[in-house]
């Protein structure tokens, strides 16, 4: 029987340092590999010995993930915050690094984090690609209002972004410089176009059936709407990875974080560490949500009286959160629970 060897792979843009070892640490072989699919394919297919391995999360960790998951019995991603074993080292380098994931990795110590399905991870390039095209668009209204301002024209904020009104302003604008107006032309082409494409978007995902079933589930709940489905859904992935609402909620980014020492106990502002684009969502959803939403009005207006409005759009969050974790794990659309009646006896 071959023995089982352990890899560590520290990855970068154009080369991949590798250490195996042996289950008592002793190395096996050091090297590099280009970062090309070709040249990990041949490096993975020659190896003569089982192995498995792990690699650091990054921003080009993805496809060298699923190039070398075939060709192991287990590969992993570490969570980047918490290689504290590499980032915290008084000497550090490509070899050390690629040593000391193949000992977390050899010593069932990595700090491993979840990588979602390759179909997952392609419709949430689509959805985060959408919210920077509507930036992008924010950013052009921004402009052509600017440009109106600066050349002290009139005209009526509310009604600037309909198309009829825009066409009606351009041919009433006096005293203006030609070049504002060809600017103001140039901006609404480039507006009309980043709302055209954000909405192809958002029909290429939804053309995925399991998606949109999901999403439907999701919207079944009183101020969720498509975006905020849609970005629930890509950016969690699998929601049975959560075991309480607590955890989904420190994934949002809706906790504060925590010291703890010697029994005494100190919160902080919301923990940097969280998937901001679950926390922007989440966050704009909960100011508009309990207009739609008896419950989540209710909620809000209890926060509120203790006088903290930011406190009380945070509370709307993280009740969204545990709406949107129970209808997702449940498969079941949302129901309003009706309070369970009390007994008018107690049992002896």
């Amino acid at each position: 029987m071959n023995a089982l060897h352990y890899i560590g792979f520290d990855v970068h843009k154009k080369t991949i340092s590798f250490c195996v070892k042996t289950a008592a640490g002793e190395i096996v072989e050091e090297g590099v590999v280009a970062a090309q699919r070709r040249a990990l394919q041949q490096w993975a297919s020659a190896r003569p010995q089982p192995w498995r391995g792990a690699l650091e999360a990054t921003l080009f960790s993805n496809w060298i993930y699923d190039t070398l998951k075939p060709y192991g019995e287990q590969l992993e991603m570490a969570h980047p915050a918490k290689m504290k074993a590499i980032s915290a080292g008084k000497k550090k380098s490509d070899t050390i690094d690629a040593r000391t994931i193949a000992d977390l990795v050899r010593c069932n110590l990595l700090p491993a984090c979840y990588v979602a399905p390759p179909h997952i991870r392609e419709l949430r390039r689509l959805l985060r690609y959408r919210s920077l095209v509507v930036s992008e668009a924010v950013r052009m209204k921004n402009k052509m209002a600017g440009l109106l301002m600066e050349t002290g024209a009139l005209y009526v904020k509310e009604k600037l972004h309909r198309k009829k009104y825009f066409a009606s302003l351009l041919e009433e604008l006096e005293e203006v410089p030609p070049s504002v107006i060809d600017l103001l032309r140039l901006s609404r082409g480039a507006l009309e176009m980043f709302e055209s494409t954000q909405k192809r978007l958002v029909r290429e995902l939804l053309a995925d059936s399991e998606l949109a079933q999901r999403v439907e589930r999701l919207m079944s709940i009183p101020a969720v709407g498509e975006i905020t489905a849609l970005t629930w859904a890509l950016e969690v992935g699998d929601p049975q990875r959560f075991h309480s609402c607590s955890d989904a909620m420190s994934y949002c980014g809706l906790t504060a974080a925590l010291k703890s020492s010697a029994g005494k106990q100190q919160r902080g502002p919301i923990s940097k560490q969280r998937n901001h684009w679950l926390q922007t969502t989440l966050i704009e959803a909960a100011k508009l949500a309990p207009r739609w939403n008896p419950q989540l009005a209710a909620l809000q207006a209890r926060a509120l009286e203790r006088g903290h409005r930011n406190r009380a759009t945070l509370a709307v969050a993280r009740k969204l959160v545990a709406y949107l974790l129970a209808v997702d794990k449940s498969r079941q659309p949302f129901q309003v629970r009706a309070p369970s009646e009390v007994p008018a006896q107690k049992a002896a």
